[in-house]
């Protein structure tokens, strides 16, 4: 009989209240290293750097927590920034030839930075060259004019226009022609050519009407720009930059073939032909290019001379490299990738006689390096922040929330041991502009990652600034290639140039099979598991000294003899025999090899009963870390998964078989579509007559669900397992509880085994003689066999079970062990809650069949209210495969509300989700940036930051901007508030005009109501592997949703069928 169900009338509205008081979205801060960064710029009265992306990102930094980000409108690349000394404004440059700029405005005590006027090159007639009047066509180098707020606008044609920068409009009758510079230049040096582009444009410190202007073509002219007249002339190399000395006697150059030139500016013929001292310093073979040269003055009267490139051209042409050179001193810094741009934090005060630089911040593409030039050695100095996530590839990630002060202290003090400085030595580190106004943080969290060369990174996850505490690598355990490497590296320092390797970005790993795929640490015991791609397990235990000790090695065989499989993979990593040096901090207790050595998929640690389970794509075990003895081995092949067998490094793959199983699903469901044909217009006309009848109008109808097509029970994968869980409930009966195990597959089969833990000795480490043994309890097997993405137990309260030691020692509420125990059950298509220990189905929610997408990511987190401190509510956060996070109530399953998070198109975003215990997350944007967001209204990790900056006395035009703090919108993230700015098209009307301003996308309140149910939460570790599925539903998304919309609801079918063993 078809059922007809009808929702109550109208939404309560104090629910409705009460969602606004416990979730808000928000995109809020970006962690790590700006993705693919082209422009840099420094302030050297406030302190603060401005880093310019390739997708038109502007990001400044000052001390930790004080950051601004802006985005342009258009995703042009930003070629060069420069900053309005002590005005807290900066001029960009894009590749389009607009300029923009950009402020720092505060607004009730904290500043943002919002997008002020912008200036797109003019197409008026006379400007396009025909008319031979100048050509602004396009913009090669950008200086600021320290008198009249003015800005040089050196182009492609040699022209130099000048713009006025409080309005970004063109100064008529200011420009500089080449023509007119060509006056001065002797006769035999014209030889009836140009000369050339607009290399470089330098002002002078002491004396703002004089410019150095340098032309491609090796032209250097110092021009007064108040007598319109060229003071000095100095004809050069093809050139490549211009440094201009602060007392103006000196002026270096740098060129094409490798070196640089020293020129007297003040003593000398004009035309001066040749320079003081003339050195090409990795000659005398051919050389590249010198890109950008400094000078940098000291009352020791030994210089700096900073310059970058300039290597050989045949032996180190490949070498990205900055050259320190002060007096015979020479030190060619080795990158491992592209100079962008660099710069020294020196004395720029007028009454300063020399610069005595301090550090010598280097951007690279793909990490920023700063040097103390005040110790020597030149060491490098640890940044606080900007630290580059992907020094290797990230390849899993965790969050711990609520870091004890004890083990906090611990992995900082080992972090500290790891380098000569501790990095948080912010003393040190040059750029510390702003204040940062936030509160410290209640609480302590820990960011874990894990990377393609066996390292696992801590990171400081507490505030904006994310900072590095701890690093552990797990290579050292294996026998790789590392040894062989370094000493090659060894032995290459001796050899001229006398490079020394500065950074930490390297992306390449020695073995791919170290890469880490799952991590999990007990923050009570210190105790962690770190899982990789070779089956290897490791318990691990943090110690504060070093150690010499042997690693324990176990084999576990999940293939448990079956017959008719032959692992085509990778081969397991061989361990290093006998006694290892071990540095202070996690140190590994035992090692276990899953056999065949596929990629860990899921990993669990139960420190309080001493075990570790772990799940790969051929089954689970578990294992007794205390006793060093594996307890329980399962296979969850199918017999026609042969995929499994051959690994993720395998070519393996049978390509037959794909298309034999893509085809079979297409006649399937169009078989099924014939049969559906007939009965679905009967039953069509059926629901549009009851539909007439149903009542009054405001009576809101179930929507209509779409039809889900079961999984086929030979589908390639189907034995992974997805999750594993511990719990302390009721299996067996429901008259006594104890130690469970529980694990789901990629098939939708759900396993639960009861566990026998004898009590270990009070205080010690080592279990009495008796094992532990564990029983199969239950077996569930879904439906449509979704893979099951996530397990966890709820009380009698309806609360999530606390973690291992936190009930025991007093650290959180005990659960309630008098009423009846649930599992709630999360698999890509539904959520399900079951009573135990009968395993009978009691709430569901359909997710796929209701909303049209699969769960991706699960957590349980708690939402805190803004208006009451006290009270709280336990939800089910997800992340489905658009892209779109659900919150749900516990247990009832109602939805609550709905946010757009990330574009349904950012696969390796969505696979590298991960949420928080108190309703935040993180996923990423790109390889070195992590996005962070908040599901709760009063749980927001954002920059709250002031900056003192001075404006100038003749800034007459301020727009009308937003009172709102803008989140500007992401390269790859869901769009906030995208500021309008005020437009100047070459038009000298400074009026400024409000901007428009987009609002962010309102939540998608559900009307229905919550369980009042408060408690504890706990995280169900979801991170995984980006899969097939994941591809396919990109590719195949809105071919599958209109299908399903297409698709008629038929009476509802049992979800799962549950075999009692």
């Amino acid at each position: 009989m078809m059922k007809f169900r009808f929702r109550r009338q109208g939404a309560d509205p104090q629910r409705e209240k009460l969602k606004q008081e416990l979730f808000a979205f928000h995109k809020t801060v970006e962690h790590g290293f700006p993705n693919q960064p082209s422009a840099l710029a420094f302030d050297p009265e406030l302190h603060i750097m401005a880093i310019g992306t390739r997708s038109g990102a502007v990001k400044i930094y000052g001390a930790p927590g004080v950051e601004f980000t802006g985005l342009h409108r258009d995703a042009a690349t930003v070629t060069q920034m420069h900053f309005l000394p002590g005005q807290g404004r900066v001029l960009t440059l894009l590749d389009d030839d607009s300029l923009h700029l950009w402020e720092i405005v505060h607004h009730d005590g904290c500043a943002h930075l919002e997008e002020a006027l912008h200036f797109q090159a003019p197409s008026w007639p006379g400007f396009d060259g025909a008319s031979g009047l100048p050509s602004l066509a396009h913009i090669t180098v950008v200086l600021l004019v320290a008198v009249g707020d003015m800005a040089a606008l050196g182009t492609e044609g040699g022209s130099i226009f000048f713009l006025d920068v409080p309005t970004l409009t063109l100064l008529e009758g200011q420009t500089l022609g080449p023509d007119e510079v060509l006056r001065s230049v002797p006769d035999d040096y014209r030889c009836g050519k140009a000369l050339g582009p607009v290399e470089s444009l330098q002002g002078h410190l002491r004396d703002p009407t004089k410019i150095l202007i340098g032309y491609s073509r090796g032209l250097l002219v110092i021009w007064n720009q108040a007598a319109r007249c060229a003071e000095r002339i100095f004809l050069g190399n093809q050139l490549e930059s211009v440094c201009w000395e602060r007392s103006g006697h000196t002026v270096v150059s740098s060129h094409s073939d490798g070196s640089y030139a020293i020129w007297a500016a003040d003593t000398g013929d004009s035309p001066a032909v040749q320079p003081t001292v003339a050195t090409t310093p990795y000659g005398p073979f051919p050389c590249k290019a010198i890109n950008k040269v400094l000078w940098r003055s000291c009352a020791s009267g030994e210089h700096f001379v900073i310059f970058s490139g300039g290597m050989p051209r045949a032996s180190y042409g490949d070498r990205h490299c900055v050259s320190v050179l002060q007096a015979e001193t020479l030190v060619t810094l080795d990158f491992t990738s592209r100079v962008i741009d660099f710069f020294t934090v020196h004395s720029t005060r007028p009454e300063d006689e020399f610069d005595e630089p301090q550090a010598l911040a280097v951007l690279l593409e793909e990490e920023l390096v700063v040097l103390d030039l005040q110790t020597p050695g030149w060491p490098a100095v640890p940044a606080p922040y900007l630290a580059p996530l992907h020094s290797s590839a990230i390849t899993c990630s965790a969050h711990v929330a609520n870091v004890p002060a004890k083990l906090w202290a611990r992995i900082v003090s080992a972090g500290e041991q790891q380098s000569p400085q501790p990095a948080s030595g912010a003393s040190s580190w040059p750029i510390t502009g702003g204040r940062n106004l936030a509160q410290e943080p209640s609480q302590r969290g820990l960011l874990l990652t894990g990377h393609e060369d066996g390292t696992v990174r801590f990171w400081d996850a507490s505030g904006v600034a994310l900072r590095p505490l701890y690093k552990l690598s797990t290579a050292g355990l294996f026998q790789t290639d590392c040894e062989h490497a370094d000493s090659l590296a060894q032995a290459a320092e001796d050899d001229w140039p006398p490079f020394r390797k500065v950074g930490c970005f390297d992306p390449y790993s020695d073995d791919p099979r170290l890469g880490v795929q799952k991590v999990a640490l007990c923050k009570y015991t210190a105790q962690m598991v770190v899982a990789g791609t070779a089956g290897q397990v490791l318990v691990l235990e943090l110690s504060d000294t070093p150690a010499e000790q042997a690693v324990g090695v176990a084999s576990l065989d999940l293939l448990q003899d079956r017959e008719g499989f032959t692992w085509k993979g990778h081969e397991r990593l061989s361990p290093r025999l006998g006694p290892l040096p071990w540095p202070a901090g996690f140190q590994p207790r035992a090692l276990i090899q899953c056999l065949p050595p596929a990629a860990v998929t899921a990993v669990t640690l139960h420190a309080e009963w001493g075990l570790v389970a772990f799940g790969t794509s051929h089954g689970f075990g578990l294992f007794d870390y205390l006793r060093r003895s594996p307890v329980l081995a399962r296979c969850t092949l199918h017999p026609s998964d042969s995929l499994a067998m051959e690994g993720p490094l395998s070519r393996v793959k049978s390509l037959k078989k794909s298309l034999r199983q893509s085809f079979r699903r297409i006649r399937k469901s169009r078989a099924s579509g014939k049969k559906r044909m007939v009965a679905g217009s009967k039953l069509q006309e059926a629901n549009a007559q009851l539909a007439e009848q149903a009542g009054p109008q405001d009576v809101e109808v179930t929507p209509v669900q779409r039809r889900i097509e079961p999984r086929s029970a030979d589908d390639s994968l189907s034995g992974v397992v997805r999750c594993l869980y511990f719990a302390d409930t009721f299996l067996r009966d429901a008259a006594h509880h104890g130690p469970t195990m529980w694990a789901g597959t990629n098939s939708g089969s759900v396993f639960a085994y009861a566990l026998e833990v004898p009590a270990a000795v009070a205080g010690g480490e080592k279990r009495p003689e008796r094992a532990v043994e564990a029983v199969l309890g239950k077996e569930v097997q879904l439906m449509h066999r979704a893979p099951v993405v996530a397990i966890a137990v709820l009380d009698g309260r309806g609360r999530p079970l606390p973690e291992p030691y936190e009930a025991s020692r007093d650290l959180a509420q005990a659960p309630d062990m008098q009423g009846g125990h649930a599992v709630l059950i999360a698999s890509e298509e539904q959520f399900k809650v079951f009573t135990l220990p009968k395993v009978s189905a009691k709430t569901k929610f359909k997710l796929t069949a209701h909303e049209g997408c699969r769960v991706r990511k699960v957590a349980l987190a708690t939402f805190a209210s803004v208006a009451c401190e006290d009270y709280t509510e336990t939800c089910l956060a997800c992340l489905t495969n658009l892209g779109d996070v659900h919150v749900f109530s516990v247990p009832g399953l109602r939805p609550q509300v709905h946010y757009a998070c990330i574009r349904k198109e950012d696969i390796s975003g969505i696979a590298s989700c991960v949420f928080t215990r108190h309703g935040q997350g993180f996923y990423l944007i790109s390889p070195s940036e992590f996005e962070r967001f908040s599901l709760s209204a009063r749980n927001i990790t954002e920059p709250l930051c002031s900056l003192d900056v001075r404006w100038p006395r003749d800034a007459t035009c301020v727009s009308h901007r937003s009172r709102e703090s803008p989140k500007l919108s992401q390269a790859n993230g869901t769009p906030g508030i995208i500021l309008a700015p005020q437009s100047h098209d070459g038009s000298p009307d400074p009026i400024c005009k409000e901007a428009d301003t987009l609002e962010p996308p309102e939540a998608m309140l559900s009307p229905m109501s919550i369980d009042s149910a408060t408690s504890a939460d706990t995280t169900l570790d979801t991170t995984g592997d980006m899969t097939v599925e994941d591809v396919k539903d990109f590719l195949g998304s809105s071919e599958e949703s209109e299908k399903n919309l297409r698709n008629l609801s038929e009476e509802e079918a049992r979800a799962c069928a549950i075999l009692i063993k």
